[in-house]
């Protein structure tokens, strides 16, 4: 049976849309059962709608307070029958009592080879830092911010002179490749969350799945 999940966004959405070609063309053995976004002028609610998907802004400026936002998030998730969310480019942090209700069925995809980098401008630090290796990662989420178990991630060298915007886009296109597998294996029951750590066909992942790219 397709897993219904949510894809939660904030701005114009490539990552949903890639989960959403995936799920069309049978790369996900699933359906997106609701968008949600934070932002009411997200590109990506439009996009949604075109697409034919449910879609609902919860905006935080409705007076809310992070725990009480995650309640009412929590609440519209519940109701859509979503069994796995997946935060596209999701720019609010989560309280932790909204991430200890949905461990486990709480992914992420992040733009650099986490541990390393964390955060925010990303492509900006590794350019700066003089890094070779860049890259994404799709990984559990927990309460501290980006420090969730790791499940696979898509390397790439960076090139010389290669500006921020060039390495974004390069990387982008790396998320769309790795973030439905991640999201599939969740809905084919390949991949769990057992005792705080991922495992991926009945074995945990001492280190994430690599997706080696030029």
């Amino acid at each position: 049976m397709a897993l219904p999940f949510a894809v939660l966004i904030s701005g114009r959405g490539s990552n949903l849309l890639a989960l959403e070609r995936a799920t069309r063309d049978g790369r996900i053995d699933g359906r997106i059962a609701i968008v949600v976004s934070d932002r009411a002028d997200a590109a990506g609610i439009p996009a949604a709608n075109a697409l034919g998907l449910a879609t609902a802004v919860l905006e935080p400026d409705r007076g809310l307070d992070r725990a009480a936002y995650g309640e009412a998030l929590s609440a519209l998730l519940e109701k859509s029958g979503a069994g796995l969310v997946a935060l596209a480019g999701f720019m609010r942090i989560l309280d932790g009592g909204f991430v200890r209700r949905w461990q486990g069925r709480l992914l992420n995809i992040h733009p650099s080879l986490l541990p390393a980098y964390p955060g925010l401008h990303t492509h900006r630090r590794v350019l700066e830092a003089g890094e070779r290796a860049h890259g994404c990662t799709v990984h559990y989420v927990v309460e501290e911010l980006d420090a969730g178990p790791a499940i696979i991630q898509a390397r790439l060298t960076v090139r010389p002179g290669e500006d921020e915007a060039v390495l974004s886009a390069r990387v982008r296109r790396l998320e769309h490749i790795i973030y439905p597998r991640a999201v599939d294996w969740c809905a084919g029951g390949r991949l769990e969350w057992r005792d705080g750590a991922a495992w991926l066909d009945g074995k945990p992942l001492q280190a994430p799945i690599v997706e080696e790219d030029a």
